[in-house]
């Protein structure tokens, strides 16, 4: 039987810290709910927003594959491997945290806002070497289309950044009235839409702006935008 799990925008988890204004779909810091552990692999979706100059300052991470999606205005990436890297709108960054990295995250803008997702999923295979990638990708592509932009380790599609684990990401700007069905990549696999925009539903059931539906056990799921539309689509294992 088809399974799935509704989470409205406005139940979860918030923190304004002034210079940061966050929202948590899964446990995450300061923010514990049991019923809200991870979905699959996916154990952190943060929708962030950092004031002008502001960031996070030099922290570890390991065994974690870690995506971060500017959404508005860019993020300046520090790292321990050397890389020195602005990640902006239409770009996305992964990095690998494998025996571990340290890193920081910085709006690289003194005047504007910085807005971002940043998702982090268990890896499939642990202590692996530490790897940093980023790549851009032209939005026209994927208006009324899923844009494919990250991908399991070689199983690479266009231009996609690949991570350690079995799991597709896509990004997809549908117009009003736009239908669309995704056919699920793995059996054991789960897909947890999340609307960055606009309203659609996803097998009928509506959802709006933050809202996100993880479905699993199916082949397939229809998506139709209600209105124009932007969303994240996870295509994660569920074990």
């Amino acid at each position: 039987m088809p399974k799935e799990i509704f989470h409205q925008a406005d139940t979860r988890g918030h923190a304004n810290h002034g210079w940061l204004n966050a929202h948590h779909s899964f446990s995450f810091a300061n923010y514990h709910n049991p019923q809200r552990m991870n979905f699959g692999v996916l154990r952190v979706l943060n929708d962030d927003i950092v004031a002008p100059a502001m960031g996070f300052g030099t922290h570890p991470h390991d065994n974690m594959e870690i995506i971060t999606i500017p959404l508005r205005g860019a993020l300046a990436h520090k790292d321990n491997m050397g890389n020195v890297e602005t990640i902006q709108a239409n770009e996305v960054q992964v990095m690998s945290a494998g025996t571990g990295v340290t890193h920081s995250e910085f709006n690289a803008s003194k005047e504007t806002e910085v807005s971002l997702l940043q998702i982090w999923l268990f890896p499939n295979v642990r202590n692996v070497q530490p790897r940093y990638d980023q790549r851009s990708f032209k939005p026209e592509n994927r208006v009324n289309e899923l844009q494919t932009v990250v991908t399991p380790i070689g199983k690479e599609e266009g231009e996609s950044v690949s991570i350690h684990q079995d799991a597709w990401f896509s990004l997809g700007t549908f117009k009003a009235g736009f239908e669309k069905n995704y056919s699920v990549r793995l059996k054991t696999n789960g897909v947890y839409i999340f609307v960055i925009e606009g309203e659609i539903s996803v097998n009928g059931k509506p959802l709006s702006k933050r809202d996100a539906l993880g479905v699993w056990d199916v082949e397939n799921v229809q998506i139709k935008a209600s209105s124009d539309a932007e969303i994240l689509l996870m295509d994660v294992p569920m074990d």
